[in-house]
């Protein structure tokens, strides 16, 4: 039965979705809190404000009113099935918006107490027929206008010392483009660029000799470069650390002068985007912002696919204004967990090039490398001669099966994705997700070269220092446990159930257990791997942050104490009483793998397809895997169908070549996610 739509009906209705769990309880205050403002507020308004205040928690920046109209199920939260949860399922949207046009909806909105169009102090804003809540129309607006502005003014170059200095940097290599030095130039010239590839694509490697390239163009002018590295997340910001060091130590710089000076002008120190800004706790607000801007003259930020709106404005806010800002990311990769797809937006073009007739000829005189006319564009916009993308892998080539997979899953071809798993790869696997099958993969690895967890677990005992050994010793032992760990990650699409994380920590845990692996399977042990639920600044942790419970000797006995990479390859100890926000993680969600790489990673697929599971998802954890991938499945062929199927879009009206057009991207899992019942009204 369809309800009638007068405040008192839809109030009842919100409450009923809400109970089912299909709305969030801040969307529900949300719309009581519009209706206290404005008690004649119209019903559709109000619906309105509640859908658009419940995209945030599934990864769009807005409410597309048509396309609500046309598919109203996507607006919700609803279970993979329809299903409802205890008592009379209540009517869903498709019979509440069953007779509802466009039109009409724009009209109900006219409320200039309650909705805005561009600047102002209303909590909504309208824009075409996105709706807003105005802080997250501010967010997109800033972003916007910041890389536009970057864009619309070039950086001179010395072109003769550039060119040498490409040369230097890039010596000639095989046939073709080389599209690393290709992206250097492209970045060199640009205040805002984006340097985009897959895995093995060589990001690092650009990047490195890229601030080389800077760095000495600066020296030349006697005037060096502050320059700052960031990632998004703890284990992100570690993983570039380590490997910009290496990439840093083996450059070769002598064709551009006094190389040894030059390489100490480059920074190996990687600090996640949290430090960088000085967050404050208990708040959304950072230290560094527009009226007190970051001492810096060059920020580079890696995998920044994982970030989201809300923080891509506030790093733009607090760049001081002659400030180089270069992104690194995979654009194929899932979007961040929170609202908006950055990345996406700004790399939609980047396999087409769309390079202008004057950029082909500039790069063709600085690289000596001719574009291929199929990527020249007459039309081509700023950011698309500010955008690169890597083409060539140097981890999976072409007869890699990793690389294979990854392509056809990326491609959404099913076919080709049953074709790599035929062609019997060493690298592959693809197992039921049966108790027997599951438990041997996850503790021995179940493929010749590959380690499950016992790995991990006998280095703590067969590597563990003697009662008073030094805190060098014991850092030793931690990083080599921590090194051990990452051989081997269980990845899961869902949150809850027996295929979720929830489900098979529990069950790994028994499994170890009965392995004599584990001492207990609850509370804190020796050998328990905890995951980071939340920023710690008091003790410098962040969220997706990755320790190992040890038990360290002492004269006394053995002390529990959690090991966490820290800044700069050293480890940070923890009491296990000190940590408030962790879980256990043999099993880890695929967003929260993200920035993380594994020599062998497993995927979990569930029973029945779920709208959490797309193309994205199966392609970014497919990706973390560096020697060895494995597919557990609990369902069908169809369900690996299915995901590798599915795009599902991400609203956003964040464009900068086509004003007005709503750019649709991708969709995210959000079920883990907290959320404060203040946090849409600050």
């Amino acid at each position: 039965m369809t309800p009638v739509l007068n405040q008192a009906g839809l109030s009842d209705l919100l409450e009923r979705w809400s109970d089912q769990g299909w709305l969030r309880a801040i969307d529900t205050a949300f719309a009581a809190f519009l209706l206290r403002e404005s008690p004649d507020a119209h019903p559709l308004l109000i619906l309105a404000a509640a859908l658009a205040s419940h995209q945030l928690g599934r990864g769009h920046a807005c409410l597309d009113l048509a396309g609500t109209i046309k598919d109203p199920e996507l607006a919700l939260s609803l279970p993979p099935e329809g299903a409802a949860g205890e008592g009379e399922a209540p009517p869903l949207p498709s019979q509440v918006l069953s007779s509802l046009t466009v039109e009409a909806w724009l009209a109900a909105l006219a409320n200039p107490d309650l909705v805005g169009t561009g600047p102002g102090n209303t909590p909504l804003v309208l824009a075409g027929q996105r709706l807003y809540l105005r802080r997250y129309w501010q967010y997109e607006e800033s972003v916007r206008l910041w890389v536009e502005s970057r864009l619309a003014t070039p950086i001179p170059l010395p072109q003769a010392r550039l060119k040498a200095a490409l040369d230097g940097l890039f010596p000639p290599g095989a046939a073709g483009p080389d599209w690393q030095k290709l992206a250097c130039a492209l970045s060199a010239r640009s205040a805002f660029s984006v340097i985009t590839g897959g895995p093995g694509t060589g990001k690092t490697t650009t990047v490195v000799r890229l601030l080389a390239l800077l760095q000495a163009l600066a020296l030349d002018a006697g005037q060096p470069l502050r320059i700052r590295l960031a990632a998004p997340t703890g284990k992100a910001a570690a993983r570039l650390n380590e490997s910009i060091s290496g990439a840093v130590a083996k450059l070769k710089l002598d064709a551009l002068g006094d190389g040894e000076a030059l390489r100490a002008a480059i920074p190996v120190a990687v600090t996640t985007l949290h430090r960088l800004l000085g967050s404050r706790p208990d708040t959304r607000h950072f230290r560094y912002n527009a009226g007190n801007r970051l001492p810096l003259d060059l920020l580079v930020v890696d995998e920044a696919s994982m970030m989201d709106l809300e923080m891509m404005a506030a790093l733009l806010e607090a760049l001081p204004d002659p400030a180089r800002l270069v992104l690194l990311g995979d654009k194929d990769q899932l979007a961040s967990v929170e609202a908006g797809a950055v990345l996406g937006v700004l790399c939609a073009r980047a396999l087409e090039g769309h390079y202008t007739s004057a950029t082909a000829a500039w790069l063709k005189e600085v690289t000596s490398d001719a574009l291929a006319p199929e990527l020249i564009d007459p039309a081509g916009g700023l950011l698309d001669q500010a955008v690169a993308m890597l083409r060539f892998s140097h981890r999976f080539g072409e007869k890699s099966g990793i690389g294979q997979l990854a392509a056809a899953v990326n491609a959404g071809d099913a076919g080709a994705v049953r074709h790599v798993f035929a062609a019997g790869h060493t690298e592959l696997g693809r197992i039921p997700a049966a108790e027997q099958e599951l438990k041997a993969l996850v503790i021995d690895g179940a493929k010749p070269g590959a380690h499950g967890y016992r790995h991990y677990l006998e280095t703590i005992s067969n590597t563990r220092p003697v009662p008073g050994a030094s805190q060098q010793a014991l850092d030793g032992w931690a990083s080599e446990v921590l090194a051990a760990h990452s051989e081997f990650q269980l990845l899961c699409a869902l949150r809850r159930g027996p295929w979720g994380v929830e489900g098979l920590n529990a069950s790994i845990a028994g499994w170890l257990h009965q392995e004599s692996l584990i001492a207990e399977v609850e509370g804190w042990y020796a050998g328990r791997p905890v995951l980071v639920t939340r920023n710690d600044y008091g003790l410098g942790l962040m969220n997706g942050d990755i320790g190992i419970t040890l038990a360290l000797p002492s004269k006394q006995g053995e002390v529990l104490r959690v090991a966490f990479p820290a800044e700069g390859g050293g480890i940070r100890w923890v009491q296990p009483s000190r940590l408030q926000a962790v879980e256990t993680v043999y099993a880890l969600t695929v967003h929260k793998s993200q920035g993380s790489e594994f020599a062998h990673v497993a995927l979990v697929l569930p029973e029945h397809i779920n709208p959490i599971l797309t193309r994205e998802l199966v392609y970014t954890g497919i990706t973390r895997a560096r020697k060895f991938f494995t597919l557990a499945e609990a369902g069908g062929d169809g369900v690996l169908g299915g995901a590798i199927a599915r795009q599902v879009l991400r609203a956003s009206g964040l464009v900068f070549q086509a004003p007005g057009r709503c750019h649709q991207n991708e969709t995210i899992e959000c079920e883990h996610r907290e959320f404060s019942q203040t946090s849409l009204f600050e």
